[in-house]
């Protein structure tokens, strides 16, 4: 298996989804917006909490404008007007646009590592976001009666170990439920919000971003510190743009426009003329908006929508490690299908149980919303940086734009996100640390496993025989020819597979028809069947075909050999042995090798990965491994 750097125009079939403008928009309120639909339950209390002076009048309305304009600037105009331009064929995310950028269009190695650390920092990130959450929700019961309160922790562990324990059974039936469910939840936040405004109408001056800018700069250290926590209102909007390629950018723009949106700045609005009228900034204000009386029915409302929140983040992290895999910068692992309705509903084991631990670790040791919202926002902040400057070079190169206008417009992105940045940075001793050494750990593994896949790559080649040769010598041997037909995958682009060298070494024998496939995983998400496979005869019975599959596609070999014989190919299909090889990695000797470590590491990487014959989906009665050593 291999990477193609730079497929032709027009071998790529982009998929579009299907279904009606406003169904597809309602199911995406379940599945792109959980996350920043769900910020209003700790966003504005975190804010006053870091705030010196709480329930003054200019604090509550400077944090209200620079939650508001925060939402209108990255949300609205970054992510749904600009980075939903920039697709990859149709998908969305940063890995997408790593792919489009720095593979696609040429090989730029600058680019491939920006888009895969920041890949690896919506991992840090996502492990905080079920649990922050869910914990957010059920403090709501410390408001209902304080002596729910020691429960509020072992009721939240207890709802994500259930929400992972049920990830292997798959979404589809429940799922369609994520969109009804959300638009409730919208359709409350927004009516709480209006009973809060209609107390202190007023409030709405905070449209003004002179109240922001005016309290950012004149509360020294303190005002730039509350833009930490004022980013908390935009930790999803990534979202936006990752699960493009599910909805399309049609539905998730009217969802984002007609319902989302409003909603969040009408129950901002209400949290903070709440405050103006004089109620107490301690505990949950989110929860203070509702009645008395329907308190308990909101807390399991906002529970669910958590609970949602959390299933589309654990969803995007299946999906991103997919991606990873098909590009080559992660190892093979166990993905299993869930559903025959939707190719993004899988199940990754691995994954699974790692987000598990971490998610869980994270809920007991900070215990709280308040303190889980310092670690909260760093990793996402230096993710959506990432994005900016590869916004630029897609300005330039993909809609080319002169250089003083894609660097107005980029610039203005970056000094925002890099105001973000700067301020969350101050949470790394607070637990900001958390989410970076998980983004670390993430992009050393894939660093490790793409750099020990290149060394097997370039090993390969070192001694290949050219196919005249090794038939020559075939005949020469008088090695026998047996019926049937032998499939050969192999990395190499010409010559004699040396799993095949290695095959007639050892049995002293080669089948009657030959077929040796090269599979290549392209930096688009979908190939279309026209261009799938390249076939063309190098000997007598002796055939060579380059496969090709899109990041967002599992390679599916038997499928494809069927198609062979239309395309001029005569080998007997209906006797097929596949044969694949396995290496053991060892170290060089001659010291020109990766270093010790990280060749026993990705060793170990290597032995733990899914085998080949089930990545590509090969009947396993009918594979023959042949396994050799190799120096790297």
């Amino acid at each position: 298996m291999s990477e193609n750097q730079a497929p032709d125009a027009g071998e790529f079939a982009r998929q579009t989804p299907q279904g009606k403008l406003p169904v597809l928009a309602l199911s995406a309120l379940g599945i792109v917006f959980g996350d920043i639909g769900t910020s209003p339950l700790y966003t504005f209390k975190t804010i006053l909490g870091t705030a010196d002076t709480a329930s003054d009048p200019g604090t509550v309305l400077g944090a209200l404008s620079l939650v508001l304009w925060t939402l209108f600037i990255i949300t609205s105009i970054k992510y749904v007007s600009f980075a939903m331009r920039v697709d990859n064929d149709g998908e969305g995310g940063i890995l997408a646009l790593m792919a489009l950028l720095g593979v696609k269009k040429q090989q730029r190695p600058t680019i491939v590592a920006l888009g895969l650390f920041g890949a690896a920092l919506i991992y840090g990130d996502g492990a905080i976001t079920p649990a922050i959450s869910v914990l957010s929700a059920l403090e709501g019961l410390n408001m209902a009666t304080p002596a729910l309160q020691p429960y509020v922790v072992p009721a939240a562990v207890a709802i994500l170990l259930g929400l992972f324990a049920i990830q292997s059974q798959g979404t589809a039936t429940i799922g369609r439920f994520f969109g009804p469910v959300m638009m409730l939840w919208f359709l409350v936040m927004a009516a709480m919000g209006i009973s809060g405004i209609v107390q202190h109408p007023s409030v709405f001056a905070a449209l003004n971003p002179v109240y922001g800018l005016s309290y950012l700069f004149s509360h020294g250290v303190t005002g730039f510190l509350v833009l930490g926590a004022v980013f908390l209102c935009v930790t999803g909007a990534e979202a936006l743009y990752a699960d493009m390629g599910h909805f399309g950018s049609g539905p998730i723009k009217m969802a984002w426009f007609a319902v989302v949106f409003p909603s969040l700045i009408l129950n901002y609005a209400g949290q903070a003329a709440l405050v103006l009228e004089g109620a107490p900034t301690d505990g949950n204000i989110f929860f203070r908006l509702c009645p008395p009386v329907l308190l308990i029915p909101l807390i399991v409302l906002a529970t669910i929508a958590t609970i949602i929140a959390s299933q589309s983040i654990i969803t995007g992290a299946f999906s991103m490690t997919r991606q990873a895999i098909q590009l080559g910068w992660l190892p093979r692992l166990l993905i299993k299908q869930t559903s025959s309705e939707g190719y993004g509903q899988i199940y990754v084991g691995v994954v699974n149980w790692m987000l598990m631990i971490v998610t869980v670790g994270l809920t007991i040791g900070f215990g709280k919303s308040d303190n889980l919202a310092a670690a909260y926002g760093i990793a996402v902040s230096l993710t959506m940086l990432m994005t900016s400057a590869l916004l630029f070079i897609a300005m330039r190169e993909i809609w080319g734009w002169s250089l003083l206008a894609a660097g107005s417009v980029a610039a203005c992105f970056l000094v925002v996100d890099s105001a973000f940045f700067l301020a969350n940075l101050t949470k790394i001793a607070e637990g900001g640390y958390v989410p970076l050494l998980l983004a670390i750990s993430v992009y050393g593994v894939m660093w490790i496993w793409h750099r020990g896949a290149a060394a097997i790559s370039v090993r390969m080649h070192e001694a290949l025989i050219p196919v005249p040769e090794f038939m020559a010598m075939i005949a020469a041997k008088n090695i026998p020819r047996v019926p049937g037909t032998a499939v050969f995958m192999t990395r190499t682009e010409k010559d004699t597979p040396p799993v095949m060298v290695w095959h007639v070494r050892h049995n002293r024998a080669l089948h009657e028809h030959v077929f040796v496939l090269r599979v290549e995983i392209q930096s688009v998400p979908w190939v279309s069947s026209r261009n799938r496979v390249a076939i063309s005869e190098v000997a007598p019975n002796f055939w060579r075909a380059d496969a090709r599959f899109g990041f967002m596609e599992r390679p599916h070999i038997p499928e494809l050999l069927t198609t062979s014989q239309s395309l001029g190919c005569t080998v007997d299909l209906g006797d097929v042995t596949y044969y694949v090889g396995h290496e053991t990695v060892v170290g060089r000797e001659d010291g020109l090798g990766m270093p010790a470590w990280q060749e026993r590491f990705f060793a170990v990487m290597e032995r733990n990965a899914v085998h080949v014959s089930d990545f590509f989906s090969l009947p396993n009665d009918q594979v023959v491994e042949i396994g050799r050593q190799v120096s790297i």
